[in-house]
């Protein structure tokens, strides 16, 4: 065993070197001509802080070849990997061509620089470049200088608006503003506050009023460093097309549920295609049979009446309530004077709606992974969506699953095939159902009443456990970003039976025990979610989500005042009974728990990107039921944790679970945090190395493992500490993970305050392999 160590050891060793030997020996001059140059570094030194230097380096017409991991041209290397015979080579292609320098592009750079610091204020700044040519390695250096000198203010604005209503309408509106006396000129805020008006008056009924009826003069010749801005709104030549200085009201309502694929170019032009047309109020609905919906969804979801002004939110939030929908793969929304206009000020809506498929089925298989235990799932799903001629979706989704899972027992690894499987059923409304205050409150947040009954059944190596749940509540928006959800019922029914002795032998004289009898809960929660990411759109951004969850108080609270006597509850754990309230002869789970997850994203280049996570979560039980429910403790570890332990291995605290349990460490506290720097290799191969931290804690002083308890003055001696690197394999329709992550710091660890690197040789315990779908995070 040792020779076969020291074998691996040195054998791990020489591919290294073997790879980095491949890696320096190609030359990055390879396909340079001879007497040119490759661009090897580009730098930015400015002289005012004040000045993103990212933001000049976009400016920069020619930039070196990219990196990953802040050194490694590895995209040139595989091109200057090819061979010169091939030009169409595979490397070629999914490598990156060496960068010559040109000293045009250096010309041009310089000429983007000072237009941009113009754009800013900066009128007199100089840019110089100085290049540094290597004729013996063939490679470039280029520095960009700029002194920008001082930024020219704004000094006065003087306003020159021809029509008074517009005047009114300003004037009202103008503390919010970009632009002001003693502020930057800055082409950028003047650009932002030309599209903060012509949105203010499109929000006023001026339904033809765009940018260029907004202009500035500037004259910089009167002051020193300082700009007299004259802003126009409107001018006298323009008034002749009165149209545009008047509000416009909304006349009629014209809404088209479309057949077949291709949109209509006009309702009122293709009244033959529709056999349904319903009229009230000013509005009218074409539809098919096929495709049949009751006035009172528009009602609902318009955002806009008839005899109202003209407002471009109003119209834009119309559509976005459409869209929230799911039910159309076509939204068009158009404005248009009426054929036969009595009042030259209306306007018609017309709404056209391409409609999705009403009925779908679907089916999907899946590979699963929990920290190296290889399984797979599927999935069936029929959805109606429009159930009740009101947009409603029913939906019904059964989900099966199987996953091999192992433990060792002494010198003997036993096997275990987990099985779940198990129906949901849910039902969702386009509106809030309730009494009418809640109605009128959320009209406007596009929100949705979700009604939902599942059951799922387990089957794993330590118990049996089947859940039924019936779930009530709401979801809504508040911004484009921003979501919330409000479950006023969520029940949960848990029974657990089938123990394996062995498990019962090890946690019967352990406070958790508790978290494994049967029990149910009866909780309201509340989730906010802010999320900036989007799909497919390599920018960076920001996600926040908060929970908070309260279960039993109303159970407790109605028990106590009915004087409802307790009734005798038995272990099915361990020996004993005890006396409690109880709902359907079933123990009833009394907590509260809350927590917060933050991440962050950051965009460097198409190659490279890093993303930070932290969160915190805190669950308290007490009152009928001690101990949080197991379903609700927290646990870390495994694909979407602290990757160098295995799910559930870690804590809580410096706890450490016997070697021959299977991992199912869990606990009332949870600290993590986490941070992933990502970089391309090829077109679907993703690199990452990561480093996380964390925990788990106790709340409650009556878990007696060793070491668990959560203190305040110990805590941040007990994080656990794990590094490693991985692979993402993007098959566009879903992401595959494979992680390896290595212990740096085990609190369970008591030699060398929980650090091994310099403490202790290594042993394969402290390295874990994660698969997984999908991001961590």
């Amino acid at each position: 065993m040792i020779h076969k160590t020291i074998y691996s050891s040195i054998s791990g060793k020489l591919v290294a070197l073997a790879f980095l030997a491949l890696f320096f020996s190609c030359s990055p001059v390879k396909f340079v001509p001879e007497n040119r140059y490759l661009l090897n570094k580009v730098e930015v030194e400015v002289d005012n802080s004040e000045i993103n230097k990212e933001e000049t380096k976009i400016q920069i017409r020619q930039k070196e070849n990219y990196k990953i991991l802040g050194f490694a041209r590895f995209h040139l290397w595989l091109y200057n990997s090819s061979s010169k015979n091939k030009p169409n080579s595979w490397l070629k292609r999914i490598g990156e061509p060496p960068e010559i320098y040109d000293e045009a592009l250096v010309g041009a750079s310089r000429d983007r620089l000072k237009q941009y610091l113009g754009n800013k204020g900066f009128f007199r700044a100089k840019v110089d470049s100085e290049t540094d040519l290597n004729e013996k390695k063939q490679k470039a250096h280029v520095k960009y200088k700029i002194e920008t000198g001082e930024q020219y203010k704004i000094r006065k604005i003087n306003y020159h608006i021809s029509d008074s209503a517009l005047q009114s309408i300003f004037f009202r509106d103008s503390t919010r503003t970009f632009i002001s006396e003693g502020t930057p000129f800055d082409f950028n805020l003047l650009e932002k506050q030309r599209t903060q008006i012509v949105n203010l008056f499109k929000n006023e009924g001026y339904y033809y009023f765009s940018k260029d009826e907004v202009s500035y003069l500037a004259d910089s010749s009167l002051y020193e460093k300082e700009i007299v801005l004259d802003l126009f709104i409107g001018t006298d030549a323009r008034q002749a097309e009165a149209r545009k200085f008047k509000p416009h009201y909304l006349n009629h309502f014209y809404i088209s549920v479309l057949p077949g694929s291709v949109p209509v170019s006009s309702a009122q032009s293709n009244l033959g295609q529709f056999s349904d047309t319903i009229q009230w109020e000013n509005h009218t609905l074409f539809s098919t049979p096929e495709f049949k919906y009751r006035p009172g969804l528009f009602r609902s979801l318009l955002q806009m009446e008839s005899g109202s002004l003209y407002r471009l939110a109003d119209a834009r939030h119309t559509f976005d309530a459409f869209n929230r929908l799911r039910q159309f793969r076509f939204i068009d929304i158009q404005f248009n004077e009426p054929d036969f206009p009595t009042d030259s000020h209306l306007l018609d809506c017309h709404i056209r709606l391409a409609p999705l498929s009403k009925q779908a089925v679907s089916f999907d298989i899946e590979g699963t992974n929990t920290s190296g235990n290889l399984g797979i799932a599927g999935n069936v799903n029929y959805q109606h969506r429009n159930m009740f001629r009101g947009a409603e979706v029913f939906q019904v989704n059964v989900k099966g699953a199987m996953e091999r899972q192992q433990r060792v027992n002494g010198n003997v690894t036993e096997y275990f095939n987990t099985r779940e499987i198990g129906p949901e059923v849910s039902l969702t409304f386009p509106k809030i159902l309730g009494p009418k205050q809640l109605v009128d409150a959320f009209w406007n947040l596009l929100p949705k009443t979700i009604f939902t009954l599942g059951y799922n059944y387990q089957r794993r190596p330590e118990y049996t456990r089947t859940i039924s749940g019936l779930k009530f509540g709401y979801d809504w928006m508040t911004s484009e970003y921003r979501k919330h959800t409000w479950n006023l019922l969520d029940f949960n029914m848990v029974n657990l039976y089938q123990f394996d002795p062995d498990f019962i032998e090890r946690i019967k004289d352990l406070y958790i025990k508790s978290s494994f009898t049967d029990h149910l809960i009866l909780a309201s929660n509340y989730s906010s979610v802010y999320n900036t990411q989007r799909l497919g759109i390599a920018k960076n951004y920001t996600y926040l989500r908060f929970n908070l969850e309260s279960a039993g108080n109303l159970l407790y609270l109605f028990s106590e005042t009915l004087d409802r006597p307790y009734s005798q509850v038995v272990d099915s754990i361990g020996p004993g009974s005890a006396e409690f309230y109880t709902l359907f002869n079933t123990r009833f789970a009394q907590y509260v728990k809350s927590d917060l997850e933050f991440r962050y994203g950051h965009i460097f280049d198409k190659y490279n990107s890093v993303v930070g996570r932290a969160f915190l979560g805190v669950g308290l039980p007490y009152g009928n039921f001690d101990v949080l429910p197991f379903e609700k403790k927290y646990f870390t570890g495994g694909a979407n944790g602290i990757r160098a332990w295995q799910v559930r291995s870690l804590g809580p605290g410096t706890y450490r679970a016997p070697a021959t349990d299977y991992p199912n460490q869990s606990s009332d506290i949870k600290l993590e945090a986490n941070i992933e720097y990502r970089f391309n290799l090829i077109s679907f191969l993703e690199g990452a190395l990561f480093l996380d931290a964390g925990n788990i804690w106790a709340i409650n002083e009556k878990d007696n493992r060793p070491g668990a308890q959560f203190k305040l003055n110990e805590f941040y001696k007990q994080l656990a500490l794990g590094t490693g690197t991985g692979f993402r394999f993007d098959f566009s329709y879903f992401i595959f993970r494979l992680d390896l992550g290595m212990k740096l710091r085990d609190p369970s660890q008591v030699s060398g305050n929980g650090w091994i690197p310099g403490h202790r040789k290594y042993t394969g315990d402290d390295f874990n392999i994660s698969f997984a779908i999908g991001y961590p995070f």
